[in-house]
């Protein structure tokens, strides 16, 4: 039965003793009382940046929502950008205010995925790795790998923060100055990649297509440019509503993803904000990753070709095959 009369900042929540979905041990009511609990702290990491969000509405599969719907209210902010792959311009919302927030809990939108780059910018404004474990691997082979791109960091006198994914995986933002376009950042993404599995190449792989892994931690250098990454505090899809969480670099070892959901993380933060307490002030891009970033090809692109020639090489193997 729907919750009538009830109201937080002008905004009317309704059927608010739903569960969420099934394995979240939530209602949407926990979703929206958490979104308020953290609205303090996940609106500065949305404010002006075009928002994607994964909804869940009853019945139905998760699906990500890019372009606002129709009986969106008009005091929702928001900023067209042109999609270069649909050519056409999407209307995103900018999550700026707690009662945008509130609407999109009541929308049941759980995730939350800003772009890189504000609206109307074109320099990204974080250097981001993510990094994914093999199937069946524990977190402490993600905390192992994300050291690796600290020491590639660390090394060329840069710093970063780091996050769980609120899935199995960890995200390390590198904040900058806002100077560098995105194929410079993309390219300097890639290049940490590859210097961190250099460092240890039986921990971690950038290996694009899955059978190449081999059981290694995944270093995706492809959050650049007009992609996303949750947002910290954002809660995911994942079984008891896990968060995306801050978590200091000496603290990696001593936490799991688990540890992070709606119902534990306003108590972790009481009045705190780890995720902006650990951020490194913005930071010039060393010139030396985009020079050797742009002499790594990029992972999809590649990833697409190789994908062909192998399957040209099993159609020529197989009619080359003799008949039985």
């Amino acid at each position: 039965m729907a919750d009538k009369g009830e109201q937080r900042d002008g905004v009317p929540l309704t059927n608010l003793d739903q569960e969420l979905f099934e394995g979240a041990a939530s209602t949407k009511r926990d979703l929206i009382d958490y979104l308020d609990a953290v609205s303090g702290r996940i609106l500065p990491v949305l404010r002006d940046r075009p928002l994607s969000v994964i909804r869940l509405l009853r019945g139905q599969d998760a699906f990500m929502q890019k372009n606002l719907p129709k009986y969106t209210p008009d005091w929702v902010p928001r900023a067209e950008v042109w999609a270069e792959a649909s050519h056409r311009n999407v209307t995103y919302a900018l999550c700026n205010d707690r009662r945008t927030l509130l609407w999109f809990g009541n929308q049941r939108a759980i995730e939350y995925h800003p772009a890189l780059m504000h609206a109307g910018d074109y320099h990204p404004t974080h250097l981001i790795m993510d990094l994914d474990p093999p199937e069946g691997a524990g977190f402490a082979s993600v905390a192992h790998a994300a050291r690796l791109i600290k020491r590639v960091l660390d090394d060329i006198g840069m710093a970063g923060a780091v996050k769980t994914s609120g899935s199995k995986g960890v995200h390390v933002f590198v904040p900058l100055d806002g100077q560098a376009p995105a194929d410079e950042v993309a390219a300097a993404t890639r290049a940490v990649a590859a210097r961190a599995e250099r460092l240890d190449p039986e921990l971690a792989t950038t290996a694009f297509i899955k059978e190449d892994r081999h059981g290694k931690v995944f270093l995706d250098a492809t959050r650049s440019g007009g992609a996303t990454v949750v947002a910290a505090y954002s809660p995911r899809v994942r079984p008891g509503v896990r968060v995306s969480f801050p978590v200091a670099w000496d603290d990696l070892d001593s936490v799991t993803p688990e540890d992070f959901t709606i119902h534990t993380a306003p108590g972790l933060l009481k009045d705190g904000d780890p995720w902006a307490e650990a951020m490194p002030a913005p930071q010039p891009l060393d010139p030396g990753l985009v020079e050797e970033g742009h002499t790594i090809p990029v992972a999809r692109v590649q990833a697409m070709h190789e994908g062909k020639r192998r399957a040209r090489a099993k159609r020529a193997s197989e009619q080359a095959a003799p008949e039985e």
